[in-house]
């Protein structure tokens, strides 16, 4: 599994010009399932997304408060093109993804663990295998990636 983090002062998804979810600061998720992917590697990154240090704290200390020690919000959203093979040519390579029918329990389960582990809801979510328009203010900008499981895909 792979995800892309950005701490954010605000995030939405809109799918057929309507505003579906939507938060205030916190952390906006892109996650793609790769083949191979279990509950290990989703557990793993729901962690991770959920204990991420990428906010200052009152003393001006760097680095030290995580989303939940904000009382921030996170948005996940499916983004399979995360796992895209782009070392040949120049049309993007999508076989490093799982398949929609077998990704979706498992993202489904990263949008749950994310909510068991902190606060239902304060956790959104997109529209799986829609087509999404995704805004956002990143703040700072602060962007990481998550790994868990098997390698990245080659570029």
């Amino acid at each position: 599994m792979k995800a892309i983090i950005q701490r954010v002062l605000s995030a939405s998804v809109t799918v057929d010009q309507e505003v579906i979810s939507s938060i205030g600061k916190g952390v906006l998720v892109f996650a793609a399932v790769a083949p191979g992917d279990t509950e290990k590697e989703i557990t793993t990154i729901a962690n991770k997304v959920l204990k991420m240090k990428l906010w200052d704290d009152e003393a001006g200390g760097k680095w030290k408060k995580n989303v939940m020690d904000i009382e921030g919000e996170v948005l996940c959203v499916s983004q399979f093109t995360l796992l895209a093979r782009t070392k040949k040519g120049t049309k993007p390579d999508f076989h490093g993804a799982m398949s929609p029918d077998e990704a979706i329990p498992l993202y489904n389960s990263l949008v749950q663990k994310l909510g068991a582990g902190y606060n239902p809801e304060r956790v959104k979510d997109g529209k799986f295998q829609a087509m999404m328009q995704v805004a956002l203010v990143n703040d700072g900008p602060v962007t990481l990636e998550l790994q868990a499981g098997g390698k990245a895909p080659e570029e």
